[in-house]
C-alpha cells in the first residue's frame, strides 16, 4: 500500500507542476491579447484610407492594370498559409491548414498548379514532413508581426506575380489566415489577393467588400491614374498582409489561452482524483494494520488462554 500512495503523491507532484506551466502561459497569452487586438486597431485606419483610395481607383477610372485586371486564363495560384511559430494552441494551426488543404484542393479541381508560401513554423513543417514542395517560408515573428515583416511577402509574392507561370511565376495570390473578431469569434478564412479584390479593413481584421454601398466623390488624378495605382498597390498589398498577420497573431493568442485555461482546468481535475485515490489507499493501509493488530491480539490472547 505505501507504494501505491508514493505512485499517487508521484502524479500529483508532477500535475501541480505543469499546472503552473499552463497556468503562467494562460497568463501571459491574456496580457498579450490585448497587445495583438491594440496593434490591428491602431493599423485599421490606414488600411481603411489606402483601400477608399484603392477603391477610388478601381471604380472612377478605366486603368488596364495586370493587378487588378482578370487574366484570361490562370495555370498556376500562390496559397500563403499563415500560421504560428510555437504550438499550445489547442487546434488553431490545425484548422488554419484544415482551410489551407480545402482551398488547394478546389484550386486542383479547377486545373490549376499551386505554388505554396508559409508563415510559422508549424505550417513549414506541415508541408516539409509531408514532402511538399514549399516556395518560400517566414517564420519567427508570428506573434509579432510589422510592417517589415509585411513588405517583405508582399515583395516576393509581386515578384512572383510580375513572373510568367511557364518560368516559375504565378497568375493569382491567396491568403489563408485566421481572422479574429473577438476572443471566441476567430475563424480561418481564404482571400484573394491578387488579381485585386478590394476589401475594407475593420479592427480586429475583419473583412466586407468595399465600394458596393460607398458613393465616392469624383477626383482628378495628377500624375495619370495609372502611376498613382502603380504607386498604391505595392502599399495596399502590404497593409493587407500587415492586417492578416495581425488578426492571426491576436487570434494565436486567444487560442493559447483558452487551450491553456482547458489544460489547467483538466490538471485541477487530475490532482483531485489522484488525491482521492492516494487518501483511499492510506485509508485502506490504516484499515489492514488495524487488522492486523487485532488479529494479533486476539491470537495472543487465544495462546493464553490455551496456556
Amino acid at each position: 500500500m505505501g507504494a501505491q500512495q508514493r505512485v499517487y503523491k508521484a502524479k500529483i507532484n508532477s500535475t501541480s507542476s505543469l499546472r503552473k506551466i499552463f497556468k503562467a502561459m494562460e497568463l501571459i497569452a491574456a496580457s498579450r491579447i490585448q497587445k495583438a487586438v491594440a496593434r490591428a486597431q491602431a493599423a485599421s485606419p490606414y488600411a481603411r484610407e489606402i483601400t477608399r483610395a484603392v477603391s477610388v481607383l478601381a471604380t472612377q477610372s478605366n486603368v488596364d492594370h495586370t493587378l487588378t485586371t482578370e487574366p484570361e486564363t490562370i495555370d498556376r495560384a500562390a496559397v500563403v498559409v499563415i500560421g504560428p511559430d510555437r504550438g499550445f494552441a489547442g487546434a488553431y494551426s490545425a484548422n488554419v491548414i484544415r482551410e489551407a488543404e480545402e482551398l488547394i484542393a478546389l484550386l486542383r479541381e479547377a486545373g490549376k498548379e499551386v505554388s505554396l508560401y508559409t508563415v510559422g513554423r508549424k505550417a513549414e513543417t506541415y508541408y516539409t514532413f509531408r514532402d511538399r514542395e514549399i516556395a518560400r517560408s517566414w517564420t519567427g515573428f508570428s506573434e509579432a508581426p510589422t510592417g517589415e515583416h509585411a513588405r517583405e511577402i508582399g515583395e516576393a509574392l509581386l515578384q512572383a506575380f510580375d513572373t510568367d507561370a511557364a518560368d516559375g511565376g504565378v497568375d493569382e495570390i491567396y491568403l489563408v489566415s485566421t481572422v479574429y473578431r473577438n476572443a471566441v469569434d476567430r475563424k480561418p478564412e481564404y482571400r484573394r489577393l491578387i488579381p485585386l479584390e478590394v476589401v475594407e479593413e475593420e479592427a480586429g481584421g475583419q473583412g466586407q467588400a468595399a465600394a458596393q454601398t460607398e458613393v465616392f466623390p469624383l477626383y482628378e488624378f495628377e500624375p495619370s491614374p495609372e502611376q498613382v495605382l502603380d504607386a498604391l498597390l505595392p502599399r495596399y498589398i502590404d497593409s493587407r498582409i500587415l492586417s492578416a498577420l495581425l488578426s492571426a497573431s491576436a487570434a494565436e493568442q486567444a487560442a493559447r489561452q483558452q487551450a491553456m485555461k482547458t489544460a489547467t482546468d483538466n490538471a485541477d481535475d487530475l490532482i483531485r482524483t489522484y488525491t482521492r485515490l492516494a487518501n483511499s489507499a492510506r485509508q485502506a493501509e490504516i484499515t489492514q494494520e488495524i487488522s492486523e493488530i487485532v488479529g494479533g491480539a486476539d491470537a495472543l490472547a487465544a495462546s493464553g488462554a490455551d496456556d
